[in-house]
């Protein structure tokens, strides 16, 4: 492509740097933005009653003129979960391959947004033009189908964006990862490389997917008379493809469970990416009519998650599905980071119903180790490197591969959500900051839980609250009831009778004072009585407990 004049591509990524999540990147020239990529992260420990995170899309609304469409690299959650939300406030056309078009579509059905989306389904090796960008889709491996790499043609370059990518030469359904094509722009040369950091920290090869295939054969040969449960992610579509072949080979039924693993299974069976046998999947209601040793369960849950349909069954709260002793359960995914220990729960409460529980080698990563991405790097040569998708450790490893293959140091740019990277031939830096952050969603609220609410949440979690309710005359302010101390998570009331009993004395006195002095300010009279219970409290209990005074008038 000639250049035209001297603008600069400008590269914002608005979330999924220095945290596993809420992938989102756009790409400015002059008066053009696409977007790679609208993911969700799931909430931290500390986000009480917070069900998902989705990024804060200020800068794309206030230059929606010139936002062109997302293009979306797979149907992962961190890749795609905040779309619908986004898609609310800013109506773009989606560009994607056609498995993970399946998968968004299930999200905007539930949304009620699939009239009014535009979406265009590409294949590998295709090009769409969006503004001032021809964006080509590379064919790559992952732990879900339809993955792709990005080619991002500019006036000012190209950059190479990996996506979420491993290399496997041996894939369970379809091609190869197209190092073919990586080559080919390569020599002709790329400004900047964007590449997946999930396992830079790890040496050697990732293992192809279907090494996880000749796992699942050995365990069924070995435990042919019992009832077999694997827990997987939903997304990964070969990995459920492997569990059917192996049921399929030895004579079991296959039955599917969990909402999520049910509308993945489904939209890729339709969409041809997975291919069951004849009469092997039944109803999880007809389990009853076959012998446990003649079955096999597909569940979510593989990540300890409260509500999936692994941890019912653990807790006894399944209602359809009881485990017996014998059970073989298989967990066929490693643990998130940050979700160890929901994992050992699940398995421990599995242990102690009886179950036999495998979690060693019944998995694969579906991101690249140190030798695949110093392969990428050869066959690209960029000019610049910056690591995306992972923790600030992972993107640290990312750009000492990227260095001890010859970039120069300058050349690599570890980026922070928001940082806008001005690049082009003749240079790059980081030429300012636009606003990004974490939007909270809790039930149907998006976005009204913030960081006070968040504070009085741990607070309340870690000191509970007295409500102190008094009743005043209207006028005179004289005291015709109370004060009444009500607790919630501060202590138990019955046992500390005398405690409270105290604390009322010493309420009584501030307030016969705060009275007397004919203070009729009502925030003034609050005022005293938080002082004064929270003084009390401290010096009782070296506790901080939330006082929330209620004063009511009456008129007599």
């Amino acid at each position: 492509m000639k250049k035209k004049n001297n603008s600069k591509l400008r590269i914002i990524p608005i979330g999924g740097l220095e945290q596993i999540g809420m992938n989102i990147t756009a790409f400015e020239y002059e008066d053009s933005i696409i977007v790679v990529d609208c993911g969700l992260a799931f909430p931290e420990d500390d986000m009480l009653g917070i069900d998902l995170v989705i990024p804060d899309i200020t800068y794309l609304r206030d230059n929606i003129s010139k936002v062109k469409g997302f293009v979306i690299t797979h149907g992962h959650e961190d890749h795609i979960g905040a779309l619908p939300y986004v898609l609310k406030q800013m109506n773009l056309p989606i560009y994607t391959t056609k498995l993970t078009m399946g998968i968004i579509e299930n999200k905007l059905k539930e949304h009620n947004l699939m009239r009014c989306t535009k979406r265009k389904v590409v294949r590998h090796g295709q090009s769409i033009n969006l503004g001032k960008f021809r964006i080509e889709f590379i064919k790559t491996n992952h732990s879900i189908q339809d993955a792709s790499a990005l080619a991002i043609y500019s006036p000012a370059g190209v950059v190479i964006h990996t996506g979420d990518f491993k290399v496997d030469y041996t894939p369970v359904f379809g091609d190869a990862i197209d190092l073919q094509r990586f080559a080919e722009i390569g020599k002709k040369g790329v400004l900047a490389l964007m590449s997946d950091s999930t396992n830079a920290e790890r040496a050697g090869f990732t293992q192809s997917e279907r090494t996880v295939g000749r796992t699942f054969d050995h365990i069924f040969a070995e435990h042919s008379n019992t009832r077999i449960i694997i827990a997987t992610f939903a997304s990964n579509v070969d990995r459920v493809q492997q569990i059917i072949n192996s049921a399929y080979k030895y004579g079991r039924k296959v039955v599917v469970e969990g909402r999520s693993m049910v509308n993945i299974i489904s939209t890729a069976a339709e969409l041809g990416y997975l291919d069951i046998p004849k009469n092997t999947l039944i109803d999880i209601d007809k389990l009853k009519n076959y012998p446990p040793e003649k079955t096999v369960l597909i569940t979510t849950g593989s990540q300890g998650e409260s509500m999936a349909a692994l941890s019912r069954m653990a807790a006894d709260i399944h209602k359809k599905v009881t485990i017996m002793p014998g059970d073989t359960v298989i967990f066929s995914s490693n643990p998130i980071p940050g979700n160890e220990k929901s994992v050992s729960r699940v398995i421990n409460e599995l242990s102690a119903k009886g179950a036999n529980v495998i979690f060693q080698d019944a998995h694969v990563s579906g991101h690249a180790c140190q030798e695949e991405l110093k392969l990428i790097y050869s066959l690209v040569k960029p000019k610049y490197a910056i690591p995306v998708h992972g923790e600030y450790r992972h993107m640290k490893a990312n750009a000492g591969i990227a260095e001890s293959l010859g970039i120069p140091k300058e050349n690599i740019f570890i980026l922070q959500a928001g940082d806008v990277l001005e690049l082009d031939d003749n240079g790059a830096k980081i030429a300012g900051h636009v606003q990004t952050g974490a939007i909270l969603v809790d039930g149907l609220g998006v976005g009204d839980v913030g960081n006070i609410v968040l504070r009085d949440r741990q607070h309340l979690a870690e000191d509970g609250i007295l409500i102190v309710v008094l009743t005043l005359e209207k006028g005179s302010n004289q005291l015709l009831a109370g004060p009444d101390i009500v607790s919630r998570g501060f202590v138990y009331v019955r046992e500390s009778e005398g405690l409270m009993e105290e604390a009322k004395e010493v309420l009584n006195v501030a307030l016969e004072g705060c009275l007397a002095s004919r203070n009729t300010d009502w925030s003034k009279i609050k005022l005293v009585i938080r002082d004064t219970m929270n003084e009390f409290i401290w010096k009782r209990t070296k506790r901080r407990p939330m006082i929330l005074p209620i004063i009511m008038d009456v008129e007599v």
